[in-house]
């Protein structure tokens, strides 16, 4: 097996798991802030049995590590609105709200990674409006709040994703993970005395002791849903192209909606209508890959 196909290999396994996380978000009853806390803290604990992580955190130049911590702290103000938007709604809405992470990627990868602005970005962006429009309009009013949430969540998504794409091969996967978390960590732990005055849907005391059956679940969630694919998806990136890997992660709000209909049965919550913006949106981001492909590979020069 050459290193490309498996990278593509482990990247859609990734994806996969991913797809996982809003079906787990939906059914731990914890509120959103601890639920993201206590998710991340499994994670760095598990970590710190890894003498890898370890080994390649004291090679990383303090520079680099405070890159990391940067971008550690939207990917844990993304998870927090990302669950926050599967409260506010389910899981099926706040998977379609991340499919609009692409045309916001469009818009700020080029300003963030020093490339060239193109047109056709603006034109994405503007395609998937029809499709938005339809799904506010097919779901239930006390739902879309959640839809705001989400859209917050994928406008983290496309920041810290570009920014990880940038500084992808500046450190080891684990190291990156550990110091992205570590921060996220820090930071949500500062936001939470102020969070039940800013949002109080989404706060709740992270000194909260989980129920068994939240546990078990968070344990799922941090260990085979967050650090197996994270530090995996790390490895990936360093053998496949930037549209092989957007091409496969843009699989993620399909994956999460289907394992929302089969596992949680929300299409009883949902209109016609919504299914039918969901269509409109995911068109438009599976297609943009194949529209933009020249400018992907030559931007991002591959991530092998």
């Amino acid at each position: 097996m050459t290193p490309t196909t498996k990278a593509q290999l482990q990247i859609h396994f990734c994806v996969l798991l991913w797809g996982f996380t809003a079906i787990l978000g939906k059914l731990i009853t914890l509120p959103a802030l601890p639920l993201v806390w206590w998710r991340i803290f499994m994670v760095i604990a598990a970590l710190a049995f890894v003498p890898q992580f370890w080994r390649s955190l004291r090679v990383l130049p303090a520079r680099t590590a405070l890159t990391y911590a940067g971008i550690g702290v939207l990917v844990a103000l993304h998870w927090l609105t990302f669950y926050g938007a599967i409260k506010l709604a389910n899981a099926s809405v706040a998977a379609t709200c991340i499919a609009l992470a692409t045309p916001f990627t469009a818009l700020v990868e080029p300003w963030l990674t020093r490339t060239r602005f193109q047109p056709r970005d603006l034109l994405l962006g503007v395609a998937v409006l029809p499709g938005v429009a339809l799904v506010v309009g097919g779901i239930p009013p006390g739902m879309r709040a959640g839809v705001a949430v989400g859209a917050v969540a994928a406008l983290l998504v496309a920041v810290f994703g570009s920014l990880n794409k940038r500084f992808v091969h500046h450190g080891g996967p684990l190291a990156a993970t550990g110091l992205e978390l570590g921060a996220g960590l820090v930071a949500l732990s500062a936001l939470a005395p102020v969070l039940p005055f800013v949002m109080p849907e989404l706060a709740g005391s992270i000194l909260a002791r989980p129920s068994l059956h939240d546990l078990l679940l968070l344990l799922t969630l941090a260990l085979v849903c967050t650090l197996l694919p994270f530090a995996l998806s790390f490895v990936a990136l360093r053998h496949m192209s930037a549209f092989a890997a957007q091409l496969a992660v843009n699989l993620e709000p399909i994956y999460a909606i289907v394992l929302a209909i089969l596992l949680l049965g929300e299409q009883r919550e949902l209109t016609v209508q919504f299914y039918v913006g969901v269509a409109i949106i995911l068109l438009v981001v599976l297609a943009y890959p194949w529209f933009s492909r020249p400018r992907l590979v030559e931007s991002h020069g591959g991530l092998g």
